[in-house]
């Protein structure tokens, strides 16, 4: 067994700075790979490359983690259908004809408001939120990466703070696996301590309000407003080919073929998490509810439209197809961004991180340092739900040795994680906000990290006192 030591940190690190430099995504992921199994394999480059691909070969052993492979592809053919049904641009023109959406204001508050209202699950909330407000911004002029910044902004750092949906389901159930007492009263308590996210919440309200663009998504910003929707060079996270003009071509293109299938998928969530959890919503399948959900907004939307004779399912297939390969780099990158976090698991990298901030400490730093170890985890793993797995029973142990309020520990996990998976570039919500957005995913990593490493500082001074003042 591989003894965790300093050279476990390599291949993430390796993999997010290649990214970042390079702007090939896949290919830096697949270096981390590699460069981690031949860790694995005593530096042998041949035996680390045949790990590697069986590595990635194995992700699909995790029916969760095929699960969620397989809806990045259905949830393209989704939104393929409701753009070329003229779902989006019925819903604009309801917009622009009541007057609730008539300057680039109102749609960047329409992008906000979304993301709060729709709190069931953090990719459901970035597709939702991007999938109305992109034409939007476009037609407003108002950069893509604005658009990725708010909807990433308000997508898991909304769902962390809500116990009933499949992120509560995750950490309720990682508590109570630590031996905590009544699982759900402390995350509940930890709710209002958990500061990233209600930092996250109320910074990204005052960037809309007072339409502050900082660093990079202030030249973005520019760009656009000259007319450049995007860096050239470029490469968005969706096909071009299944965004159809969203000028409306007449009478036929309806919001209900847009609010209907959203509204399914946004209902049918929690009965899914009912049904997976036998009856209990916090015990049920997060992946598989979210699988299902779409499925049945999809079904809604062929229902709707063959109805309506919008179409024939001869067409809508085609067009699923065509929507689902539109998101397939999309998939590759959630296949590798996985590969690389079951290495970096088989590395002991979380273990080895997490193992240096468990030394001898003093108790007022306890709180900002597991903030700070569940980030450096979460933004080298690409994962919030993986770091949840690494850290809150470490977190949870510290505090039954140190007869602490565990809520505290909890919330420091829970923020750190949300900020590290809010700005890393592997992370699976940062890649999806991307592609919602129909952004290149750099740039909006790049665009968003300036506003997330503001929040953060202040996260981190919040822990702080409050390790001071509470942990004396």
């Amino acid at each position: 067994m591989y003894e965790p030591n300093l050279l476990s940190i390599v291949p993430p690190l390796l993999a997010i700075l290649l990214a970042i430099l390079t702007r090939q995504v896949i290919i830096s992921l697949s270096i981390g790979i590699w460069i981690g199994y031949c860790l694995l394999a005593s530096v042998n480059p041949l035996s680390g490359l045949a790990l590697g691909i069986d590595g990635i070969i194995t992700v699909f052993s995790d029916a969760g983690d095929t699960r969620v492979l397989i809806f990045t592809l259905i949830i393209g053919g989704l939104i393929a259908t409701i753009e070329r049904t003229g779902g989006v641009r019925g819903f604009i023109y309801l917009l622009e004809n009541k007057s609730w959406v008539d300057n680039p204001g109102k749609a960047r508050w329409l992008a906000y408001f979304i993301g709060i209202v729709v709190f069931i699950e953090s990719n459901i909330t970035l597709l939702v939120a991007g999938s109305i407000s992109r034409p939007l911004f476009d037609r407003y002029k108002i950069a893509r990466e604005k658009l990725a910044y708010i909807i990433d902004s308000t997508s898991a750092p909304i769902c962390i703070l809500i116990p009933l949906n499949a992120w509560g389901a995750v950490i309720i159930s990682l508590t109570a696996s630590a031996d905590i007492e009544n699982p759900l009263q402390v995350f509940v308590a930890a709710i209002p301590l958990n500061f990233y996210p209600i930092t996250v919440v109320i910074f990204s309200a005052i960037v809309i309000w007072r339409n502050i663009n900082i660093g990079p998504m202030k030249a973005a910003q520019e760009r656009t407003e000259k007319g450049s929707l995007l860096w050239p060079n470029a490469t968005p996270m969706v096909d071009p080919t299944i965004l159809s003009s969203q000028e409306s071509k007449g009478p036929e293109d309806k919001a209900r073929f847009m609010i209907m299938p959203i509204l399914a998928m946004v209902f049918a969530m929690p009965v899914c998490l009912y049904i997976t959890g036998d009856g209990v919503i916090s015990d049920g399948s997060g992946s598989t509810s979210v699988l299902w959900s779409v499925l049945f907004a999809l079904l809604v939307s062929w229902t709707i439209v063959l109805q309506a004779k919008r179409s024939n399912v001869d067409e809508l297939m085609l067009t699923f197809l065509k929507g689902a390969g539109g998101l397939l780099p999309v998939a590759m990158i959630l296949l590798f961004a996985l590969a690389l976090g079951d290495v970096a698991n088989l590395l002991g990298t979380g273990v080895y991180v997490a193992g240096l901030a468990e030394e001898t400490l003093p108790k007022g730093l306890l709180l900002p340092l597991l903030f700070l170890v569940s980030s450096v985890i979460a933004f080298s793993i690409g994962s919030s739900w993986g770091t949840f797995a690494i850290m809150i029973p470490l977190a949870m142990q510290i505090s039954i040795s140190l007869e602490l309020d565990p809520a505290f520990f909890l919330a420091a996990v829970l923020s750190g994680s949300v900020f590290g998976d809010h700005a890393s570039p592997i992370s699976d919500t940062t890649v999806v906000a991307s592609m919602a957005s129909a952004t290149d995913h750099i740039d909006h990593v790049r665009t968003q990290l300036p506003y997330a490493l503001i929040a953060a500082t202040i996260a981190t001074l919040c822990f702080l006192v409050l390790g001071v003042i509470a942990l004396h």
